[in-house]
């Protein structure tokens, strides 16, 4: 049976589909490693092509000259459109990411278009700031009447942005880039993971649905140089990243000779404190599930387990009874509770971060290999280490695999010690009896978010971000939209 949006074989640039213009590429399905279809793909002639028709777009409108209202009104329509495609979407990204069902239609497709949605709700507020009449000294006449006049701050779109997302969670992360950057008023070039293009490659269609005038959203799948133009030209005023901590990095670098405003999402080693009044029980089954999602490709999941002495044996056992309940497997079938990794790269990159941990002295209490009798697919196991140094390898690296690591405390200013001893500071958890205290210790812990006993399972209306090398700005809350716009202070005499 077809997948769906594997037939679309142009890139979607300045309103219209474009045939690429570089060889199309395999796209795999990571559970079965069959091809699901060929991604057109385009080289710097497409992506100059894009870059001009979303500053086009920009300079000349009418897309930045709407008022919320109307723009609100054009992305309405895309959500609806996304919405009737829902079903679609989801098979897409079983098939494309290999992630198992549950999570697909919970995280992967229902969650980003519940964002979306709040997002305009968001949008729609007036953010414009009317700051006091005053009096003051006329600078020509300081002896004369003064002048009276007052200041109107405003907001305004940045410009051209370039949106480059990863493979793990891909119409949530091009949502996550669209939703906003066109709700303030900016125009957009998208470029997706090379591993997930379809799942960017479908808002094409929405569009053209919704009515988004041309060249305010340009979709082009490409390589590196890709990357470097969109980057580096001087016609793109803003870069929104989503994706690793080097890759970060090097965009910000490229970035600066054109001083162009950077917005990054990056990597995380989260940790997860258990403390000595937990629900043992609770807590392994939120660890195993936390491990488990997506195959662990997931910056903000908590893989660095911190439990105190005094309930670590029991937890050690239960937490591995938990895994080894876990079913790994095609997601094509609906109790499967983890699919594979990304791809053979990814894999490799895990097994050689478990083969570190054996190496560091760390011990092995579930995993470590691949599961039996799946042959084919980039399949790895559930895999837990105990007694592992926080200044390890595994402990320090984002492995983006299902590997956890338990580390023992003794005391919660220990735990927090811990905790802050990472050179990430995205997400964090607590799981606790004591619930003021659990507080008290989150906000000790230097991550953009902290989830106390699981949290509330909602973040719509929460900004999400990373401290230190997590990253650099914030998504999601009531100020998403002010990470793609710009402060404009107005002054203005009055009376006269």
């Amino acid at each position: 049976m077809a997948i769906p949006f594997t037939d679309i074989t142009s890139l979607y640039i300045d309103g219209r589909w474009v045939p690429g213009d570089e060889p199309a590429e395999a796209v795999l399905n990571p559970a079965t490693e069959e091809i699901i279809g060929h991604a057109p793909v385009g080289g710097v002639g497409l992506a100059d092509a894009a870059v001009d028709a979303a500053r086009r777009a920009f300079d000349k409108g009418p897309w930045p000259f709407m008022s919320m209202a109307e723009r609100v009104a054009v992305m309405t329509r895309l959500h609806a459109a996304l919405e009737a495609r829902k079903a679609r979407i989801a098979a897409l990204i079983v098939a494309e990411v290999g992630c198992s069902q549950g999570i697909t239609w919970a995280m992967q497709v229902q969650a980003p278009l519940d964002h979306f949605r709040d997002a305009m709700v968001h949008a729609m507020r007036d953010t414009t700031v009317q700051l006091p009449i005053e009096a003051t000294p006329n600078p020509m006449n300081p002896e004369g009447p003064q002048i009276l006049g007052g200041t109107t701050v405003v907001r305004e779109p940045v410009g051209v942005i370039a949106g480059i997302t990863g493979y793990n969670f891909p119409f949530l992360l091009n949502l996550s880039k669209i939703g906003p950057v066109l709700l303030a008023g900016n125009t957009l070039i998208l470029k997706p993971s090379a591993f997930t293009p379809f799942s960017a490659l479908l808002f094409g269609e929405a569009a053209d649905e919704a009515g988004l005038p041309p060249g305010v959203l340009n979709i082009v799948n490409g390589g590196p140089e890709v990357g470097q133009l969109l980057t580096t030209d001087p016609r793109v005023d803003m870069v929104s990243f989503t994706g690793s901590e080097a890759v970060g990095a090097a965009i910000m670098a490229q970035a600066s000779p054109t001083l162009k405003r950077v917005h990054l999402e990056l990597g995380g080693k989260s940790a997860l404190i258990i403390r000595h009044d937990a629900d043992v029980q609770k807590a392994a089954m939120t660890v195993v599930g936390m491990l488990s999602v997506n195959a662990g490709q997931g910056c903000a999941l908590l893989t660095r387990l911190l439990v105190h002495n005094s309930i670590r044996p029991a937890f050690v056992e239960t937490v591995k009874a938990f895994a080894a309940m876990w079913k790994i497997g095609d997601p094509a079938d609906p109790s499967v509770m983890m699919g594979p990794l990304i791809r053979e790269s990814q894999r490799a990159k895990v097994e050689h971060y478990i083969q570190m941990g054996l190496d560091s002295g760390a011990r092995l209490i579930h995993g470590g290999g691949r599961p039996a009798g799946l042959d084919k697919g980039f399949f790895t196991e559930l895999t837990l280490f105990d007694d592992v140094d926080n200044s390890s390898v595994i402990a320090q690296d984002e492995i983006f695999g299902p590997v956890g690591c338990i580390i023992g405390f003794d005391t919660d200013d220990e735990a927090i010690q811990i905790a802050n001893d990472s050179r990430y500071g995205l997400n964090g958890g607590i799981e606790t009896a004591d619930a003021a205290t659990g507080y008290a210790m989150a906000r000790r812990i230097r991550a953009g978010s902290v989830m106390i006993n699981g949290g509330t399972g909602k973040m719509s209306f929460a900004p999400i971000g990373g401290y230190k090398r997590s990253g650099v700005g914030r998504e999601y809350g009531p100020d998403w939209l002010k990470e793609f716009t710009q402060e404009k202070s107005i002054f203005y005499p009055v009376g006269r």
